[in-house]
């Protein structure tokens, strides 16, 4: 860990100069306390840093929790192992595929059984918070059970001992979107009408007590829950699927699910916080956790450390090193397809923005989290989807 200043600590060995900069930024803000937290997988984001732990005192900065609201990873342990896999393992994707609409937008053609009692639940619950989802995106019981685009993925997985795992990272989709960018608006219009000038407009902040404030807390829940909810959904549907192909049901031995863009009220060094992890899981002593790793690395299933400076937090993947735009100029389709050797995958220059050489390396950013965590599975991929 290395003290940048009195309200800025760092887990990372690779941090960018524009990405400390913007980090030293967020801490100045006057609510910040005791300090902003960055994770070993810290990298330039929106106002604030994807990877970063941002305690707050009576305010929340919308942006800091990220449009993504309660974007996660979701991971069963089977009872297989390598062995009960068949040989080609093209159908099980495709059956995945075929199973869980992918990609920006997408949404399933009708509500299954297994959606109906998720969606009363989240109509239960927005009832009580006092607002109507369809306000923010009409279609959104439709997208309970999608994955997205980007960086969301499912995976089957082989852990050190060969067993077979699923694993999957998605969030709160359109409607989670939606909410996020019109409270980050409310945000930005309250800081216009209090006359407040920000070092960026994307710190602007809520401030508890308000009707803005507990409107955006009441519906982020409600977003957060979406998100937790989606991603038990599509991992019933990969359960079904992988159950469905090896002609015998799946044993879920081990059933993890958490957020790594969220915010909720936690206790540190004696005083209620608005915790913002934007980039980054909880980890408690002993709560266990998920880290993904980039299209065709490793993930890991890690246990919490309880680590009192980072606020009991860890890093959520490996961070970029490469916009989009800029693995798209810089990397090629053949180099894609060499670093996804051995793995089945959908073989498309779609997914050039995620070749592995456009993050950190994986590897790194674990042992950077060395006190953070401790590592009780490491899983390496045998099969990845993902959304153009």
């Amino acid at each position: 860990m290395k003290k940048i200043n009195d309200r800025l600590l760092s887990w990372a060995s690779m941090l960018e100069e524009n990405t400390e900069q913007q980090a030293r930024t967020t801490a100045r803000m006057p609510f910040v306390f005791p300090h902003l937290a960055l994770m070993p997988d810290a990298h330039l984001g929106l106002g604030a840093t994807v990877g970063s732990v941002i305690p707050t005192l009576g305010a929340v900065m919308p942006a800091a929790v990220g449009v993504d609201i309660g974007c996660g990873m979701i991971a069963v342990r089977t009872q297989f192992t390598k062995g009960d896999l068949p040989d080609d393992l093209q159908e099980l994707r495709e059956q995945i595929e075929r199973a869980i609409p992918l990609s920006a937008g997408a949404s399933n053609r009708k509500i299954v059984a297994t959606a109906e009692p998720r969606i009363a639940e989240l109509e239960t619950m927005a009832a009580a918070a006092g607002f109507d989802p369809a306000g923010a995106h009409g279609g959104w019981r439709n997208q309970l059970g999608t994955l997205g685009s980007g960086n969301h993925f499912i995976e089957v997985s082989l852990d050190e001992t060969d067993r077979v795992w699923l694993f999957l990272h998605s969030g709160s989709r359109g409607v989670g979107n939606k909410i996020a960018r019109r409270h980050i608006a409310v945000a930005k219009r309250m800081m216009q009408r209090w006359w407040i000038e920000l070092p960026d407009p994307d710190l602007a902040y809520l401030v508890e007590g308000t009707p803005e404030f507990d409107r955006y807390i009441a519906e982020l829940r409600w977003a957060q829950h979406f998100a937790l909810l989606n991603r038990e959904e599509m991992m019933d549907r990969v359960v079904r699927q992988l159950s469905e192909v090896l002609g015998q049901p799946v044993d879920e031995q081990e059933r993890i699910n958490c957020h790594h863009n969220f915010t909720q009220r936690e206790t540190h060094w004696g005083k209620s916080v608005w915790v913002s992890r934007k980039g980054a899981i909880q980890a408690k002593a002993g709560q266990p956790g998920l880290i993904p790793g980039s299209m065709g690395t490793a993930s890991y299933v890690v246990e919490g450390l309880g680590n009192k400076p980072s606020l009991e937090s860890s890093p959520h993947g490996a961070g970029r090193l490469y916009s989009r735009s800029a693995a798209r100029k810089t990397f090629t389709h053949d180099e894609l397809r060499a670093a996804m050797v051995g793995i089945e995958y959908r073989d498309t220059d779609a997914f050039l923005d995620e070749i592995p050489a456009a993050y950190k390396p994986i590897d790194q950013v674990m042992a950077d989290a060395a006190e953070l965590v401790s590592v009780r599975h490491t899983l390496r991929q045998v099969v990845n989807v993902k959304g153009d």
